[in-house]
């Protein structure tokens, strides 16, 4: 929050004879109030935009631009600028269930107001275009798997054997195993995924967390949280799945290790396991070449004395 008070004494109200006059004092105001702009990404939801008549863009590229024109004008300011990506179809839900008039402008920055506050966003930090996009793309379908992998696990219940949440204590176990296998990874650059199938569709969480020497394994980020219930998932329901972890270290070969999700539990890869999953094309089945300066290695026992997912 800003704070303006007048500390001058003389009849003009501040040292010198100069006033701020109230322009002055809303430039300053607006340089400190943030700016989010909803961003139709593709082209399909730009389309759905037309309909509205107040909607006056009728090319999507060239709106791209001008997004990005009004994005650097913004930073020229020295405004902080976020990006929220705006869906047409929650859009007019939004619209519906809020007795909101969709055909308005202020219908559309108040429905941007609110993704912004609930939803994925970039901040503007003077990447071009092309480049926010798929980052934002990228944290929307983040945050969907985190959300839907969330309900899931809020829908379990508790065990009818001990009453215990069963959502809650995959949870744990899930939390446990990842920070068993960074501990056991050691200090380095660690990039891991994760994959668990549902009934509905494929979840997969990418996490990126670095290590020294110096300090424990710790869960700090938002991408933790989402790996961590993704893993969680694919514990509770006992479905298959797996883990594969890539260590960097200066001056060293990649080490990858892998896990298969079974019965709720994590179990080691051999190496070869491994080296076929990593090398194998996901999609087409097809061998893939292995990477040099990379060393694929058995996934590593990750212990028994950690919270049980269920009983």
């Amino acid at each position: 929050m800003t704070h303006i008070r007048n500390t001058g004494d003389s009849k003009h109200g501040r040292p010198g004879g100069y006033r701020r006059s109230g322009t002055t004092m809303r430039r300053t105001l607006r340089r400190e109030a943030p700016s989010t702009i909803g961003l139709l990404a593709d082209e399909q939801d730009f389309a759905a935009m037309r309909r509205y008549r107040t909607f006056t863009f009728d090319d999507h590229t060239v709106y791209l631009q001008q997004v990005e024109v009004l994005l650097k004008s913004l930073s020229a300011q020295g405004m902080h600028a976020t990006v929220a990506l705006f869906d047409p179809e929650e859009y007019a839900e939004y619209c519906a269930e809020s007795g909101l008039a969709p055909d308005t402008p202020a219908s559309r920055s108040r429905f941007t107001a609110e993704i912004a506050s609930a939803g994925a966003t970039v901040a503007y930090t003077g990447q071009p275009i092309d480049t926010l996009i798929p980052l934002l793309v990228s944290r929307a379908v983040r945050r969907a798997t985190w959300e839907y992998a969330t309900m899931i696990l809020a829908g379990l219940g508790e065990c009818a054997d001990c009453g215990k949440d069963v959502g809650q204590a995959a949870f744990d176990r899930a939390s446990h195993l990842l920070l068993r296998m960074l501990e056991t990874a050691g200090p380095g650059t660690h990039h891991l995924v994760c994959s668990t199938p549902t009934d509905n569709e494929n979840l997969l969480a990418v996490l990126h967390t670095e290590r020294n020497s110096t300090r424990p394994a710790r869960l700090e980020s938002q991408e933790g949280a989402e790996f961590v219930t993704v893993l969680a998932v694919g514990i509770a329901l006992e479905r298959p799945g797996g883990v594969v972890l890539r260590t960097s270290r200066p001056g060293a070969q990649d080490r990858v290790h892998g896990w298969r999700l079974t019965r709720g539990d994590l179990a080691p890869l051999s190496a070869g396991e491994v080296f076929s999953a990593y090398c194998t094309d996901a999609d087409t089945g097809e061998p893939v070449a292995p990477e040099s300066h990379v060393e694929y290695c058995a996934g590593f026992d990750l212990g028994a004395d950690a919270p049980e997912s269920h009983h």
